[in-house]
């Protein structure tokens, strides 16, 4: 019989409602019930592609004698991390004061009034067993300590430190920046620090911007190093293109094979830029080969884009994506590093493709070949709810890439996932987070879903010139400043009138998305560059300087605040072209300003003035035609330079301008 989860939007629920565990979802209904039946609150987090989350949940929750310790002594809450990430926020900085560390599955125990008194991550069946029987006898003979303690601990988290008091971001801190990241960078295997190792897609995007504006061939290099050896190792499926979450080791070998729908976008994004500054090949193909896997299998039917593909299948982590050289054959297995001894468990290995191959034609005849054998395995499951932010990330990322690469069905993808949530996530002027299947979810948007959101809109709306997309951003943002402030410039992560916390939680670093912080510091910057209204760029400055001592001294867990922080040094440089979008001369220079490397660079395109039309934007109003014929405007603070009609002056222009 199924439990409380059986209606929930979230798959990673959905994969707990036949337990037999009695689960409630997060809500005062199950904490009303802890309080009734006088009992403390069991709670825990985890995601769909989390390994951990199912080995615990197959050890223990899917276990009748283990349900039947747990449903008489606790309220049982499971929560989707992605679904709820403001009270995983909140409870796993609680776990990582207790013990140190966190991590998924997050395991709490927590007063009636949401307290928490014990907190870990994952147990196995006999050590949760114990514990869960410890727990019951503190609770019934110590119940004072417990609850004093539970006191403390929501104290000390409410007087977490504030922010370092800042100023405005300077050459010299992001050159700092660029030394902590030099000092950490791995010159042998690329990335930075030692294994695990995450692709530092942020990180990347400053070094980007910052070889951008001051020519630093060392920040360049970085980023080209790490960019090929990525996509040469085992974290890139060689085969259908797209990356896992991270190397288990420091040479990109092996991977978690689970596949994030935001680190796709934001790697996305990278290997878009990094083509467009260095024409690089492998770049190019990269990012084309991980938009179209996008497409493919992170898809949803209503046009949005699905959070991730799990990491086991058949009960099996990486099963779906190894090989043995039986199973590959002799030419595709030196193709692809495959060896007798293997790079993975049991003798088999993940693809790597070291080099291109020379002969291309049967390259790409193997990779067709090894990827029907492997669409006859079971493939991992995919938890295809669509996460605004997430999404916002994926239409900023396929926009760009759509159209720097002439492919117009990936612009239309990114549209067809705005329209998505602009129309089913937006509830009566309110942003939620999550949808299924067309059907959105109880949970508010967050922070990063008002930022990352507004992010890709107007990314949208530099290739498209629709309106539609600017005016949705400017709303989003508005939220963000009436609706986020801490009132001394820097932002919480929660909405001032969303469902209360023992915390309100925030965040200031970039971990494995931007912060909430600088997803609205970015979108505020380019609102601001693109309405010249100085409300928006303001906002972005203060809030920078909120954590400019986080990004000097801590670059690699703040890179997108640092590739913000690159774009408000060089203004960002304003674009605006006028002209009939039908004719070439008009395509030509809108193509050029959106080649250009500037950072944070706003585009805005639109048809020449008419009197009693409003422009999209105010970038573009009082932008006539030159003798008739499409015109550009490069401007820094809505002062603009001369305009042009062609694409190498435009290009000359923009160059010189940072």
């Amino acid at each position: 019989m199924a439990n409380r989860l059986a209606n929930a939007t979230s798959p990673y629920l959905l994969q707990h409602k036949d337990n037999p565990v009695d689960w409630w979802p997060w809500g005062d209904e199950a904490f009303a019930e802890a309080r009734r039946r006088d009992v403390p609150v069991l709670l825990s987090v985890g995601y769909a592609a989390c390994h951990w989350c199912h080995v615990m949940a197959h050890e223990s929750f899917e276990d009748e004698a283990v349900a039947a310790e747990l449903n008489p002594r606790f309220v049982a809450i499971k929560v989707d991390r992605e679904e709820r990430p403001d009270v995983d926020a909140v409870y796993m900085e609680a776990t990582q004061a207790m013990t140190g560390q966190g991590g998924w599955p997050m395991t709490c125990f927590l007063t009636p009034d949401g307290a928490p008194f014990f907190c870990g991550t994952y147990f196995p069946r006999p050590h949760f067993v114990e514990l869960m029987r410890r727990v019951t006898s503190a609770w019934q003979d110590h119940r004072e300590e417990l609850v004093a303690q539970a006191q403390q601990m929501v104290a000390a988290l409410s007087e977490a430190a504030p922010l370092p008091a800042g100023g405005a971001v300077t050459e010299a801190d992001l050159v700092t920046a660029l030394s902590g990241l030099v000092t950490s960078f791995d010159a042998t295997n690329a990335g930075f620090g030692g294994a695990p190792k995450f692709p530092p897609s942020m990180a990347l995007e400053f070094l980007l911007r910052h070889h951008a504006r001051t020519g630093d061939q060392a920040a360049l290099q970085m980023v080209e190093h790490t960019a090929e050896t990525m996509a040469r190792g085992g974290m890139y499926d060689q085969l259908a293109g797209g990356f896992a979450r991270y190397s288990v080791d420091a040479e990109w070998v092996v991977p978690h094979f689970e596949k994030m729908l935001y680190d796709n976008a934001l790697l996305l994004r990278v290997y878009t830029h990094l083509w467009r500054a260095t024409a690089s090949a492998l770049a190019q193909r990269i990012a084309v080969e991980t938009a179209d896997w996008m497409l493919r299998d992170l898809r949803t039917p209503e046009g949005g884009f699905a959070s991730s593909l799990d990491a086991d299948t058949e009960g099996e982590e990486g099963k779906y994506y190894v090989w043995s050289p039986e199973q590959i054959g002799p030419d595709a297995a030196q193709l692809f590093t495959v060896t007798p001894e293997g790079t993975f468990e049991h003798g088999r290995s993940v693809l790597q493709l070291r080099s291109d191959p020379a002969d291309h034609l049967m390259y790409a005849a193997e990779r067709r070949r090894l990827l029907a054998l492997r669409e006859e395995r079971v493939a991992p499951t995919r938890d295809d709810k669509v996460v605004a932010a997430w999404n916002g990330l994926a239409i900023a990322a396929l926009a760009e890439a759509g159209a720097l690469f002439d492919r117009p069905d990936l612009v239309a993808a990114a549209v067809d996932a705005a329209d998505l949530v602009l129309r089913v996530h937006m509830v009566a002027g309110r942003l939620h987070r999550t949808s299924r299947d067309g059907r959105v979810g109880d949970s508010l948007g967050v922070l990063e879903d008002h930022g990352d959101l507004a992010e890709g809109l107007l990314a949208l709306f530099a290739v498209t010139g629709e309106r539609r997309w600017a005016d949705a951003a400017g709303q989003l943002l508005d939220t963000v400043l009436d609706h986020f402030g801490d009132d001394a410039g820097g932002f919480y992560d929660t909405r001032d009138d969303a469902e209360q916390l023992v915390r309100r939680p925030r965040d200031p670093t970039d971990n494995a998305t931007p912060s909430g912080s600088s997803a609205a510091a970015g979108a505020l910057l380019s609102w601001g560059a693109l309405t010249g209204s100085a409300r928006y760029r303001d906002a972005a400055l203060v809030a920078l300087g909120q954590v400019v001592e986080y990004v000097r001294r801590f670059p690699r867990h703040m890179g997108w605040a640092a590739a913000v922080a690159e774009a408000a040094l060089s203004g960002p440089v304003e674009i605006a072209v006028v002209g009939d979008r039908d004719e070439k001369a008009t395509t030509e220079l809108h193509r050029t300003a959106l080649m250009s490397t500037s950072p944070g660079a706003v585009v805005a395109i639109g048809s020449p003035a008419t009197e009693g039309v409003e422009p999209a934007v105010p970038l573009l109003a009082d932008r006539p035609l030159v003798d008739g014929a499409p015109a550009a405007y490069v401007c820094r603070h809505f002062v603009c330079t001369r305009p042009v009609t062609g694409p190498d002056e435009l290009r000359s222009l923009v160059e010189n301008a940072h």
